[in-house]
């Protein structure tokens, strides 16, 4: 039976995860943090495997139990209690393997990092750079609603408002930011009344967004001769002080031609450790964005992922709507979407994405 292939799958990683267990607690592996952190990782990504697992076996067995009662037993109590139980399990069942399946299929392992996020003013000028800060006040109120943090790494604001380009980080202690924020790569356009516009005519303006997983120390290997850096005045917001002491930092990635720069702290030791926290993230989204390419070329809800030039969605001021290109879902209630509610456009693309993973399964 398709179901017993299927807890076949999951019991045959037990002994992995056994070993994996004794490994973690080995001093060998203790004293190497490198191999460590990797092990770690393969742990937590086989435990909530492993724990439906066994429920899913517990279910089965208990499934197996009712039939038995259900078709041997004399009492018609007993029979109608088998039958209810029979009954609500295999209402359950087809979700559990459902849910297996998608656990079984190799996830993006970056899922699980925070993220690092870059949003620029693209066509549309001054109203472009203010939409753009429209978009960060929108992930900010977002990324509030969730209880993740958000440092502000490198700013230019906009002539008239808003931002040319803000580039800030989100980071959680309890999910994968990255896995949730992936989808909001792409171009945003809106279609409303600039505040610059005289005349009350409609224009379209553009804002893109770049969305890559954090990269941590031991997941990129950046030799110090390979960095140029210089530091100037910072000349964003800071207090007093901030225009007269050489506190920001940008470093420079000669190999790859790679620059970053942060001045938001009024502290030049870390100013230095978040633009090194970028500078590190960057190169390794130069390899991320291969395996993007490659999923890009089989999912459609991934492809803004995969080419950041693609137009996901469009917030219509007019209509009070916004809607997402890749899936179709619109919502009629865009104050209230660019107040930060965003998570059920997100929620869509993620069940479009799983139904996705589970064909190439199949």
């Amino acid at each position: 039976m398709a179901e017993n292939s299927l807890l076949e799958k999951v019991l045959s990683l037990q002994d992995k995860f056994a070993s994996l267990q004794e490994q973690l607690t080995s001093p060998e592996v203790m004293s190497d943090m490198k191999k460590y952190v990797q092990l770690n990782k393969d742990y937590k990504q086989l435990e909530p495997i492993i724990k439906t697992g066994l429920e899913y076996k517990r279910m089965l067995d208990n499934l197996a139990s009712a039939k038995d009662v259900f078709m041997n037993e004399k009492d018609d109590e007993l029979k109608e209690m088998a039958r209810e139980e029979m009954t609500e399990i295999q209402e359950k069942l087809p979700k559990m393997e459902d849910d297996i399946k998608l656990m079984l299929i190799p996830a993006d392992p970056d899922d699980a990092k925070n993220a690092m996020v870059e949003i620029r003013g693209g066509t549309g000028g001054d109203e472009a750079a203010i939409f753009a800060g429209d978009l960060f006040r929108m992930y900010q109120h977002f990324a509030e609603s969730r209880g993740w943090k958000l440092e502000v790494s490198d700013q230019a604001p906009g002539t008239a408002g808003g931002f040319k380009q803000i580039v800030f980080k989100l980071s959680s202690a309890t999910e994968g930011v990255y896995g949730i924020m992936k989808y909001e790569s792409g171009v945003h356009r809106v279609q409303r009344v600039p505040q610059t516009e005289t005349q009350g005519r409609i224009q379209t303006s553009a804002a893109s967004v770049a969305v890559f997983p954090e990269a941590g120390e031991f997941d990129v290997t950046i030799d110090p001769n390979d960095i140029r850096k210089d530091l100037f005045c910072a000349s964003g917001p800071g207090g007093q002080g901030v225009n007269t002491t050489y506190s920001a930092v940008r470093l420079t990635h000669i190999p790859t031609g790679i620059v970053v720069q942060c001045q938001e702290e009024r502290s030049q030791l870390k100013n230095a450790e978040r633009a090194m926290e970028e500078l590190r993230s960057r190169i390794y989204n130069m390899e991320h964005q291969k395996y993007l390419d490659e999923i890009a070329a089989k999912r459609k809800t991934m492809v803004s992922t995969g080419d950041r030039s693609a137009k996901i969605r469009t917030y219509n001021y007019p209509q009070g709507r916004v809607t997402d290109h890749r899936t179709g879902w619109s919502m009629y209630n865009l104050p209230v979407f660019m107040d930060g509610d965003i998570f059920e456009c997100i929620e869509q693309l993620q069940i479009a994405e799983n139904a996705e993973r589970l064909k190439e399964a199949a």
